[in-house]
């Protein structure tokens, strides 16, 4: 019995500590997408087209502003990958895992990152273009990433939470396969350039304002 106790407070050790590594790596991937659409976001230039988005993806992709947050995703990602790599029994999947290094687990990553920032470049585009006014940095994340992961549905716009647990988790199971994103970001370039700007402009604001009502509801009257 006291070596079964034994087994199982390790076991819920382990657990704990997977969680918390998980937290930290899905806290660090949403770091990272907030600087690289942050900074698409502060200049001027936009990517007008898909054709043109799918053109730049083919070129080479300048992330070296980003080194050090990327470096800390990759950093954070490999010990997490050979946690559940460990977990998985019954299959291939640990040594498939385990085989990964964190170098293709870093290049997954910054061509993740390279196809975000053109994905949001052409969502701030089509917002621009129908609104007339800046786009909002919130929305453009949001949409941004919804089209990434599934670029089939039309974005959720019913709350402003980002999806970086299914991102981060995109990006890892990418890397420890070695497979690309690029088929999966042409497909979310094709869907937001057929986007109407002001139709989400307005549902958001509609979305944003039944939060509010929301919030105000649940705290009572003042």
């Amino acid at each position: 019995m006291a070596l079964r106790a034994r087994a199982v407070s390790a076991g819920a050790g382990a657990s704990s500590a997977t969680r918390k590594a998980v937290l930290a790596l899905v806290g660090a991937v949403g770091d990272l997408v907030d600087s690289a659409i942050d900074r698409v976001l502060l200049t001027d230039e936009r990517v007008t087209s898909a054709a043109e988005a799918k053109r730049l993806l083919a070129g080479e992709a300048d992330t070296e502003a980003l080194a050090d947050k990327i470096q800390r995703v990759v950093v954070l990602a490999v010990p997490v990958v050979r946690m559940l790599a460990r977990g998985a029994r019954f299959t291939r999947l640990p040594w498939v895992m385990l085989a990964s290094s964190s170098a293709s687990i870093a290049i997954a990553v910054r061509s993740g990152v390279r196809e975000l920032q053109l994905l949001a470049s052409l969502v701030a585009y089509r917002l621009e273009q129908a609104t007339g006014a800046p786009s909002d940095p919130a929305l453009v994340k949001k949409v941004a990433i919804d089209l990434y992961l599934k670029p089939k549905r039309v974005p959720d716009l019913s709350d402003d939470k980002l999806r970086l647990a299914r991102l981060t988790r995109t990006w890892l199971l990418r890397g420890a396969f070695g497979r690309s994103t690029e088929k999966r970001a042409t497909k979310a370039l094709d869907a937001a350039e057929r986007l109407d700007g002001a139709e989400l402009a307005a549902r958001w604001q509609s979305a944003a304002r039944r939060r509010v009502r929301d919030q105000t509801a649940i705290r009572g009257p003042s």
